[in-house]
C-alpha cells in the first residue's frame, strides 16, 4: 500500500516518515505542496487530463495549511476527479479549529490527525484507512468483474435472438431494447418447408438475471420442440411440460412466462397460434387500418401443470402484416389496454413493409428508466402475394 505525505515543512515530513519505517511502512513519496501532491496524482499541470493515469497511491497524508494551495482547497480539487475520490485522505493539522475540521470532512478527508504527531494516533487512523481502502478496491475490482460478466452475458443472450428472414412471400424482422443488461424477452422464427413458418414472442416474468436465465434455458430447448411438434398447442404445452421441470428448492417466487406462437402458411394464407396470456397480435390485411387482434386464449406458461388451450386459426387473402409485441410497448402510455392498444395501431398502420428506423423512433428513442421500464421488443412479419406460379 503506497502512502503519499504532502507537507511544505520538511521537519513534518522526516517526523512521519520516521513513524512509518519503524511500522514497517517503507512504500511511501513525499510532497511538498499541494500542487507537487496533483502533479503525482497525475492532475496537476501539464498533465494531460482529458486521459489521467490510474494513480497508484493509497492513502494521502495532507497538511491542512500550506501556501498558495492549503489542504482543504487540495482535496476539493481531488475530489472532482473520478479515479482519486476514492483515495482516503487524512488531514495533518495544528488548526484545533472544530469549524476547519468539519470543512476539511465536508471538503472529502476522511479522518484527521493533530500536531505534534501521536505515533499511536496516526498509525491507528492510517490502518483504518488502509483497511477501509482495501475492501472499497474489492468491491470495486468484484463489482467491474460482474459487469464484464454480465456483458458477455448479454452477448450471448442477444446471440440466440433470430436475425432477420426476407422470403418471397414472407417476411419477419424484430426491434429490442433490454431494460437492463440482461432480458427476460424471446423471440426466434424457423422455416418449417413448404412455404410454412413458426414464429413465437416470449416475455417473461420480472428482470434481471434470474429471468435471463429462464429465458436461456427456454432458448436451448426452443428450436427442439418447435421442430418436433410444430402445431401451436403442442409447442406451448411442450414448453410448458419442460419450464415446470425446473424445479427450484425453496423458490420464493412463482416464475412463468407469456407467449405467442404462430405457425404460418403462406400457401394456404392460414394462421394458426395460441396467445398464452401475452399481449395481443395485430394483424393488418389490405388497406384495412383496423387490425384483427389476435388475443389470449389461456393462461401463461409455468403456472399449472398442464394448461387448457383452445388453438386459434384465422386467413388471409390479402397482403399484409402482422405485429407481435411485449407489453413494454403498451406500457409507454397510461391508462387502460384499449387506449394502449390504439396508440399502438396509430403506428403500426401506416403500411406492409417493415421501416425499421421508423419503428426505432416510435417506441425505442426514449431513455431506459431502470426503475420503470419493461424490456421492449417488436416483431414484424410482412406477408406477400409473391409471384404467381402456372
Amino acid at each position: 500500500m503506497r502512502i503519499l505525505i504532502v507537507d511544505d515543512n520538511p521537519t513534518n515530513v522526516i517526523i512521519i516518515r520516521e513513524i512509518l519505517k519503524k511500522e514497517d511502512y517503507r512504500n511511501f513519496i513525499t510532497a511538498s505542496s499541494a500542487k507537487d501532491m496533483l502533479k503525482l496524482l497525475g492532475v496537476g499541470s501539464g498533465v494531460d487530463e482529458k486521459q489521467p493515469k490510474q494513480s497508484d497511491v493509497d492513502l494521502i497524508l495532507l497538511d491542512m495549511m500550506m501556501p498558495e494551495m492549503d489542504g482543504i482547497e487540495a482535496c476539493r480539487v481531488v475530489q472532482q476527479y473520478e479515479h482519486l475520490k476514492d483515495i482516503p485522505i487524512i488531514m495533518v493539522t495544528a488548526v484545533g479549529d472544530s469549524k476547519k475540521l468539519a470543512e476539511a470532512l465536508d471538503a472529502g478527508a476522511v479522518d484527521y490527525v493533530t500536531k505534534p504527531i501521536n505515533k499511536v494516533e496516526l498509525m491507528a487512523r492510517i490502518r483504518l484507512a488502509l483497511r477501509l481502502k482495501r475492501e472499497k478496491d474489492w468491491h470495486k475490482e468484484r463489482d467491474q468483474r460482474i459487469q464484464d460478466e454480465l456483458k458477455l452475458a448479454a452477448l450471448v443472450q442477444n446471440a440466440v435472438l433470430s436475425l432477420p428472414l426476407t422470403e418471397e412471400t414472407f417476411e419477419v424482422h424484430a426491434i429490442y431494447q433490454p431494460s437492463f443488461e440482461l432480458a427476460g424477452d424471446l423471440y426466434a422464427w424457423y422455416p418449417l418447408g413448404d412455404g410454412r413458418y413458426a414464429v413465437i414472442l416470449l416475455d417473461m416474468m420480472g428482470h434481471g438475471i434470474s429471468s435471463s436465465l429462464f429465458c436461456m434455458f427456454l432458448a436451448s430447448v426452443l428450436k427442439d420442440t418447435v421442430t418436433t411438434y410444430v402445431e401451436p398447442e403442442k409447442v406451448i404445452q411442450e414448453l410448458n411440460r419442460r419450464f415446470n421441470q425446473l424445479y427450484i428448492e425453496k423458490q420464493l417466487v412463482q416464475y412463468y412466462f407469456t407467449a405467442i406462437y404462430l405457425v404460418i402458411d403462406t400457401r394456404m394464407k392460414r394462421i394458426d397460434y395460441v396467445n398464452a396470456g401475452h399481449p395481443p397480435a395485430l394483424l393488418f390485411e389490405g388497406e384495412a387500418k383496423t387490425p384483427v387482434l389476435l388475443e389470449s386464449n389461456c393462461h401463461p406458461v409455468g403456472l399449472f401443470d398442464r394448461i387448457d388451450i383452445q388453438p386459434q386459426s384465422l386467413s388471409y387473402e390479402e397482403e399484409g402484416h402482422l405485429v407481435l409485441f411485449t407489453d413494454g410497448l403498451l406500457e409507454m402510455v397510461q391508462g387502460e389496454q384499449a387506449e394502449q392498444l390504439e396508440f399502438m395501431i396509430g403506428h403500426l398502420n401506416a403500411g406492409h413493409d417493415w421501416q425499421e428506423e421508423v419503428m426505432r423512433t416510435a417506441f425505442l428513442n426514449e431513455p431506459v428508466n431502470q426503475e420503470r421500464d419493461d424490456d421492449k421488443c417488436l416483431v414484424w412479419i410482412s406477408l406477400k402475394k409473391g409471384t404467381d406460379r402456372e
